[in-house]
């Protein structure tokens, strides 16, 4: 496949989940108490006027850091995990079967990627679910671990695994997909003569797409992540009492939905802008040949 590049080193992920902060600690908090935050609507009105605007901007800090320190393990590992399952296949079958490259090195990226994150998630939600509990990571992390101890900055390693991995397999494997669907059926040129507005473009639409597939597929897990992070001692259990099977599926998914799309669209963007100024081309096109992967 492609040539393991610098760019992966770059990461979208921050800038990004800033922007969205403010639907993410709403969303959040509809996870932890669906009693006070019934819906998207109230959950706002009723954040703004317990906790005034700055409510709204809780957990910058474990966000940054935490999404930095994933994003640069995601993408740069997932170019290289590309590049490795890739050159195990031989050419013909990862040409016939790009789709499982694609979402092995994406799963493998993200194992690693969120041992990074864990700590910083855990830390996040719970600065933006609790009131008074810090205000924000430089207390909020020793007060975590005097609470919880070290370890506990990972009991929810296991749900955010199962939150990230089919999130980001999905987020790989469905953008390339798109990708290489837009310029063979969408955009009647090859992609070497489109210009680069259109095709960061295209990376903007099929990473929308690819994004509201992510939400779905992985929001059971998101809510057990922010309920298993928000208390000590609670357990998956507990939140499946609290929360009901349906609303384990469904409770935020709509806000979860415009949120995933937007920020996976923004990050490809950004992430394939950055590629461009570099001089390498953007992620996806055309399939392939067995050929062109020999000599890769």
């Amino acid at each position: 496949m492609r040539r393991v590049q610098s760019e992966g080193c770059w990461r979208p992920d921050p800038p990004t989940r800033l922007s969205l902060l403010v639907i993410d600690v709403v969303k959040c908090n509809m996870h932890i108490d669906p009693a006070k935050y019934k819906s998207i609507k109230s959950g706002f009105g009723v954040l703004f006027k317990e906790q005034g605007i700055r409510g709204f901007f809780k957990g910058w800090a474990p966000t940054l850091v935490g999404y930095s320190a994933q994003g640069a393990g995601k993408y740069g590992l997932y170019e290289f995990f590309k590049k490795y399952y890739a050159d195990i296949a031989g050419p013909e079958f990862a040409a016939k079967y790009k789709t499982l490259i694609y979402l092995a090195g994406s799963a493998s990226a993200e194992v690693f990627a969120d041992v990074a994150l864990c700590p910083m998630e855990a830390v996040k939600v719970r600065v933006q679910t609790q009131p008074g509990f810090a205000r924000g990571l430089s207390d909020g992390l020793p007060k975590l671990i005097r609470s919880d101890g070290v370890l506990g900055l990972y009991k929810g390693i296991v749900p955010l695994w199962g939150r990230q991995i089919p999130y980001t397999m999905m987020k790989f494997a469905t953008f390339e997909t798109f990708v290489e669907l837009s310029y063979k059926h969408l955009i009647p040129k090859p992609k070497e003569q489109c210009s680069i507005p259109l095709q960061l473009g295209v990376s903007f639409g099929s990473g929308y797409v690819a994004g509201v597939f992510c939400a779905v597929v992985s929001h059971p897990a998101d809510n057990l992540v922010s309920f298993l992070n928000n208390a000590k001692g609670a357990t998956v259990s507990d939140a499946v009492k609290n929360l009901g099977v349906w609303g384990l599926f469904t409770r935020g998914l709509p806000l979860r939905i415009a949120m995933i799309g937007t920020l996976s669209g923004s990050q490809w963007v950004i992430y394939d802008s950055f590629k461009v100024l570099m001089g390498v081309p953007t992620t996806g096109g055309a399939a392939p040949s067995p050929t062109e992967l020999a000599s890769a």
